[in-house]
C-alpha cells in the first residue's frame, strides 16, 4: 500500500497558523516608532513596558495554558488560541479612538471610573501626558489579550508534530511549520507599514488580525487525531507510530490502539524531571535575544540609521534580515542527518546540531563595531543570529516530545514557554529602560555613546546566550533518558 502524506497538510496548516502569528506580533514593532509613537508621544521606555508585559502575560499564560490544551485536545485548543489572539490584535485597532474619546471627556466608560475620576485625571496631567499615559495603558490591556491567545500556538503546535511525525522527522518538521515566523516577517515590513501609511495604522491591526479567523474556518475541517481521520491510511499510520514500541519502555501503552486512557500528571509532576529545566535553560536566554531582535530590529535600523520603517531602506533592512533568517530550514534538518548517518539517539543529535547553532550568534560582537561602516553589516549578522535561533528554537522544542509521553507534551512546552516569556520580558523591559537611561545620561561604553551605547551591551549579551544555554542544558541531561511517569 502507498504510504499517504496527510501528516504534511498538517504541517502546512502549523505553518499557516505561525505566519499570522507573527505577522500579529509584527505589526505593533513596525508601527510604534513612526506612527504611534509621533502620535501619543511615547518613549522608547513606554514600549518597552508594553512589550515587557506582553512577554510576562504570555509567559504566565504559557504555563497555564499547556495543561489546558493537554486536556482539551489539540484540534480546539489551537481554535481557542487563534481566536483569543485574533481578537486581541484587533483591539489594537480601536486603542486612539477610545484614548481620545478617554482624554477629552465625551465618553464615559464604567471600567474608567466616574466623570469626577475623568475630571479628576484632566486636572492631574495636561493632555499631553494623560493621552499618553492612557494610550499606553489601553494598548498594554489588547497586548496581554494578544498574548493569552499567542500563548497556544506552539504549545498546539508541538502536540500536533507529536501526534503526525515520529520522533526521527519532528525536528524537521518543526523547521518547516517555524519557518512560518520567517515567511511571516518577511511579509511584514512591506505590507504593515504601507497599510499603516495609506489606511492608518489601526487598518494595519484590523486587517491582521482577521486572517487568524479565516484561518480558524478551515482547521476545523482539516483536523482530527490520525487515528481517527480517513485521509490517513494503514501505512502512514505505522510510520507515525513507529516509535509506540519505545514509548512502552516508558510505561505509557504500547498498543497504538488501546482504550486505555493515559495516566493523569499532576501540574508540577513535570517540574519534578531534570529534562524539564534542560528544555526551560534552552528557552531563557534565546527566547530573550529573538524577542529582542523580534521587537526591536525596526526602531534600531530607524533610530541608529535613520531609515523609518515604511522607507524603502527601512523595509529592506527588515526583510533582509528575516530572508537571511529562512536559512534555518536547513539547519532544522542537520539533527535529522546526525540522527541517520550517525545513528545518534534524537536527543544527542540535536544536542550536537544545537551546539553548532550556538557559535553563529558570536558574530553578534561584531553588529555595532561593523554598523560604523554600513548599516548592512549589523543587517547581515543579526539575519544570521535569527537563523540560528529558528534552528535552535525547532530543536529545543522537541526535546520535549523526545523525552516525554505525548500526554504532557503541551504541559512541558508550556513551562518551558514561561521561561521563554520571562527571557522577552527581561530583554524588552530592560532595553527600553537602557535605551532612556543611555539616551537622557549620554552614556558611553566601549566608544559608543548614548542608544549605541545601549544596543553595544545588549549585543554583547546576545552573543553568549546560546552558548550558556547549551552549556546549562548539558550539564542538566548529559545523556538521553526516557521520562517515565
Amino acid at each position: 500500500m502507498k504510504r499517504s502524506n496527510y501528516r504534511w497538510v498538517i504541517c502546512a496548516m502549523l505553518f499557516s497558523a505561525l505566519v499570522v502569528n507573527y505577522l500579529d506580533r509584527q505589526v505593533l514593532s513596525l508601527t510604534w516608532k513612526n506612527f504611534i509613537a509621533p502620535e501619543f508621544n511615547w518613549t522608547d521606555a513606554d514600549y518597552g513596558l508594553i512589550t515587557g508585559a506582553f512577554s510576562i502575560v504570555y509567559a504566565v499564560s504559557m504555563l497555564l495554558v499547556g495543561k489546558f490544551i493537554d486536556h482539551v485536545g489539540t484540534k480546539r485548543g489551537y481554535l481557542w488560541a487563534i481566536g483569543i489572539w485574533s481578537a486581541g490584535a484587533c483591539m489594537h485597532a480601536f486603542c486612539g479612538i477610545i484614548t481620545n474619546g478617554i482624554v477629552s471627556g465625551d465618553w464615559i466608560f464604567s471600567f474608567v471610573g466616574s466623570r469626577d475620576n475623568l475630571m479628576l485625571l484632566q486636572r492631574v496631567a495636561d493632555a499631553s501626558t494623560a493621552i499618553t499615559t492612557v494610550s499606553v495603558w489601553l494598548f498594554l490591556a489588547a497586548r496581554c489579550v494578544l498574548s493569552v491567545g499567542e500563548a497556544g500556538n506552539f504549545p498546539c503546535s508541538i502536540k500536533a508534530v507529536a501526534e503526525y511525525f515520529p520522533k526521527k522527522d519532528r525536528g524537521f518538521a518543526t523547521g518547516i511549520f517555524n519557518s512560518g515566523s520567517q515567511i511571516g516577517a518577511l511579509l511584514a515590513p512591506f505590507a504593515i507599514p504601507l497599510i499603516a501609511r495609506y489606511w492608518g495604522w489601526e487598518m494595519a491591526f484590523m486587517i491582521i488580525g482577521v486572517l487568524g479567523f479565516i484561518w480558524m474556518g478551515v482547521w476545523v475541517f482539516v483536523y482530527k487525531p490520525p487515528r481517527h481521520n480517513s485521509r490517513v491510511n494503514a501505512a502512514e499510520l505505522a510510520y507515525i507510530e513507529q516509535d509506540a514500541a519505545e514509548v512502552a519502555d516508558a510505561n505509557v501503552a504500547a498498543d497504538p490502539a488501546s482504550q486505555l486512557p493515559a495516566p493523569r500528571v499532576g501540574f508540577l509532576k513535570p517540574f519534578t524531571y531534570r529534562q524539564t529545566w534542560a528544555v526551560i535553560c534552552g528557552r531563557f536566554l534565546p527566547d530573550s535575544v529573538w524577542w529582542f531582535l523580534l521587537f526591536w530590529a525596526p526602531a534600531f535600523i530607524s533610530e541608529v540609521y535613520g531609515y523609518p520603517s515604511d522607507s524603502i531602506e527601512g523595509m529592506m533592512g527588515v526583510f533582509t534580515i528575516y530572508l537571511i533568517s529562512m536559512l534555518s530550514l536547513g539547519g532544522s534538518y542537520l539533527p535529522t542527518f546526525f540522527i541517520n548517518r550517525s545513528r545518534l539517539n534524537p536527543y544527542s543529535g540535536r544536542m550536537k546540531a544545537m551546539f553548532i547553532f550556538a557559535l553563529f550568534p558570536l558574530l553578534g560582537l561584531g553588529v555595532m563595531p561593523l554598523g560604523k561602516v554600513s548599516m548592512w553589516f549589523p543587517v547581515v549578522i543579526i539575519g544570521i543570529i535569527c537563523a540560528a535561533h529558528q534552528s535552535w528554537s525547532a530543536n529545543v522544542y522537541n526535546v520535549v516530545s523526545d523525552m516525554f509521553p505525548k500526554n504532557v507534551v503541551a504541559t512541558v512546552t508550556g513551562a518551558a514557554g514561561l521561561a521563554s516569556g520571562l527571557g522577552s520580558f527581561m530583554s524588552n523591559y530592560g532595553a527600553g529602560e537602557l535605551f532612556t537611561y543611555a539616551a537622557r545620561t549620554g552614556m558611553t561604553f566601549l566608544g559608543f555613546e548614548g542608544k549605541n551605547a545601549g544596543y553595544m551591551i545588549v549585543f554583547m549579551i546576545a552573543a553568549v546566550a546560546y552558548l550558556v544555554s547549551w552549556i546549562a542544558m548539558k550539564l542538566l541531561v548529559p545523556r538521553y533518558k526516557l521520562v517515565k511517569l
